[in-house]
């Protein structure tokens, strides 16, 4: 058996106080994104998603977030996909940012929808044509036999594409989470972390400290 009970690390970094957080969890979430790309953190924009599915099973994964802004976060994926099976019969959903080289995590709770089909195209468009190639190709989730499928596929649909506007595939396109929680964490000494959450109510946001 594998003895990982005594692996353990004092976090020293930083704190959060809750005097100094911002009012509004998106300027929150923004700062401590930003910090995490002044840090030179790989992908600070992965993030996890975990949903349930219609036999209230969780799943989770990672996905990049590829927009932040006030009405919310956005990612894309296949629509056929798992996670949006997920999606199609529950939306609610939670995702988990984490930066150990800060000592922190976010998560945030919300409900999920589609985003309208001209917000996906204009992304698809700008990703590099392999991706959008790679988007034609992929029935995610679904079982393949061998890679050599995958490798075919793509390339036939590179010689088919060839010099050609590649359309945005009908079962591809981006969501939009839309925040109702959200929990900041800061690492702290002796396992006594802050944690700083807000909850969306009919008057905004409430601020609270909670115990770790």
């Amino acid at each position: 058996m594998l003895k990982i009970d005594d692996l353990r690390l004092n976090y020293t970094r930083s704190s959060l106080e809750i005097e100094e957080v911002y009012k509004n969890p998106i300027q929150q979430l923004e700062a401590w994104f930003s910090e995490a790309i002044a840090q030179n953190i790989i992908e600070p924009n992965a993030m996890v998603l975990s949903t349930v599915d219609r036999f209230h099973k969780p799943h989770s994964r990672v996905v990049l977030a590829k927009a932040i802004s006030n009405d919310g976060i956005q990612f894309f994926t296949n629509y056929t996909s798992h996670k949006a099976q997920d999606l199609d019969s529950n939306q609610n959903a939670c995702v988990t940012f984490f930066y150990p080289d800060l000592e922190r995590q976010i998560r945030i709770e919300g409900t999920v929808g589609k985003i309208s089909r001209e917000e996906s195209e204009k992304y698809f468009h700008s990703r590099p044509k392999s991706s959008q190639i790679g988007a034609h190709v992929s029935d995610q989730s679904k079982v393949i036999h061998s890679r050599e499928i995958l490798e075919q596929k793509q390339a036939l649909l590179e010689s088919q594409f060839e010099g050609k506007v590649i359309p945005l595939p009908d079962f591809w396109g981006g969501y939009l989470l839309k925040p109702t929680y959200f929990e900041f964490w800061q690492g702290r000494t002796s396992r006594l972390h802050d944690r700083i959450a807000y909850t969306l109510s009919e008057n905004g946001w409430k601020i609270e400290r909670l115990s770790p």
